[in-house]
């Protein structure tokens, strides 16, 4: 305890990098996953290649992707958009499924009735269809944001300093009150950005509130 308190500022400006070398690159995996998995749902053939291809991606090490990355690239191997970029690629590899379950999830007639009321293909989509699978692609955002954090750690095998400083340093100096740190701060940052997701879920979604998880969306109508 005595390393903590000497060590609260080194331990919150870890964290504010932390923070920031998780958010940015799920961010850039939902932008990029939305027209993925949408396309998945939409065209069934490429359903299959699709949700395979990105699913292989996670299973790259990352000690493997992220000497990869700045050759497809061209950036420096010891940037933080080299760590970003591997980050989003693995969350991207989860949450095109989830989108594309979402909008799977989505009730056919739901579909119909907001064709025939006059809903055009880009108001349908931002209107019924993404509000409605929205519950299930947040449930699988909440998967890649608890992912996202443990997996940024890996930035300091590349010179990135984040949260996983604390983990190398304290095995060198032997110091187990600094690991112990570490690993309390990564789960700390994982739970309070979950809870971020499931508040803004609510804010955003009134109406997922009491739905079961997995089950079929859209039985209320369109409004």
């Amino acid at each position: 305890m005595s390393w903590v308190l000497d060590n609260v500022g080194l331990i919150a400006a870890l964290t504010v990098e932390h923070v920031r070398h998780s958010v940015v690159p799920i961010a850039w995996a939902l932008a990029l996953s939305l027209p993925l998995g949408w396309a998945a749902h939409r065209w069934r053939v490429a359903c299959g290649p699709l949700v395979a291809v990105t699913g292989v991606l996670y299973t790259l090490p990352s000690l493997a992707l992220l000497p990869l990355l700045p050759t497809v690239f061209g950036i420096s191997a010891l940037s933080e958009l080299n760590l970003m970029l591997a980050l989003a690629v693995y969350a991207v590899a989860i949450l095109v499924r989830a989108v594309a379950d979402g909008f799977g999830s989505v009730d056919p007639e739901v579909r119909r009735a907001a064709v025939a009321v006059g809903y055009g293909p880009l108001r349908r989509f931002w209107g019924v269809e993404l509000p409605l699978a929205g519950p299930v692609i947040l449930a699988g955002l909440r998967v890649v944001a608890v992912s996202t954090v443990a997996l940024a750690t890996v930035g300091i095998l590349i010179g990135v300093t984040n949260l996983g400083y604390l983990f190398t340093n304290g095995f060198q100096r032997r110091i187990v009150e600094e690991i112990l740190a570490g690993v309390v701060a990564v789960a700390l940052v994982a739970l309070v950005l979950d809870l971020v997701l499931v508040l803004a879920g609510r804010i955003l979604m009134p109406w997922a509130r009491g739905v079961p998880a997995g089950g079929r969306a859209g039985k209320g109508g369109v409004r």
